[in-house]
Parts: structure tokens; C-alpha cells; sequence
């Protein structure tokens, strides 16, 4: 057996940091996080990018666990995960405040 020198807490932090490592996912989280919930044509409207690359970077941030998608008729709506979104922050401030 392999041991590993990183905690789960470490594994999952990085995750998460992963996920958010690019602008457009931190303008999408900074909204959700604002607001309810918001459908992935209104994102569309909002971001000057292409839809195939902002369903990219949602798809990152769902597959992290911070957001998550429901359809509804031909739009998705996304919302934040609050439980995922609270241990992120949990996480982040433990590291940044340690």
C-alpha cells in the first residue's frame, strides 16, 4: 500500500482551486454566489465567449462539485452548491490563515 503524504483536505482544496482557476469560472461563481440561480443562456449573454467554451468551464466547475445544473425544457439552470461551497471556503481559510 502507498502512502500519501497529502490529506484529503489538501486533495479537495486543490480540486476546488483547480476548478476556479480561470476568470470566467470566478465571474460565474462570484454571480451564482450573489443570485439564486441562473440559466446558462443568460450566462451566454453576460460573457463575451463562445457558448461551447462557457459550457467548458461550467462543466469544470460542476465536475469540482462547486455548482450544479438542473434542466429545465431546453436551458440548464445552475445554482452554487452551498455544502460544496461552504468546505471550499472552510478549506481556503484554513490554508490561508494558518
Amino acid at each position: 500500500m502507498k502512502y500519501s503524504v497529502f490529506t484529503d483536505e489538501q486533495k479537495r482544496a486543490a480540486r476546488f482551486a483547480k476548478a476556479m482557476g480561470h476568470p470566467v469560472r470566478m465571474y460565474v461563481l462570484e454571480l451564482l454566489n450573489k443570485q439564486s440561480c441562473c440559466y446558462s443562456g443568460d450566462l451566454t449573454d453576460i460573457l463575451p465567449i463562445a457558448k461551447s467554451t462557457l459550457s467548458q468551464h461550467l462543466k469544470e466547475l460542476k465536475d469540482a462539485g462547486l455548482i450544479q445544473g438542473e434542466i429545465e425544457g431546453p436551458k440548464v439552470k445552475y445554482c452554487i452548491n452551498r455544502e460544496n461551497w461552504k468546505q471550499a471556503q472552510e478549506l481556503f481559510s484554513a490554508i490561508l490563515n494558518y
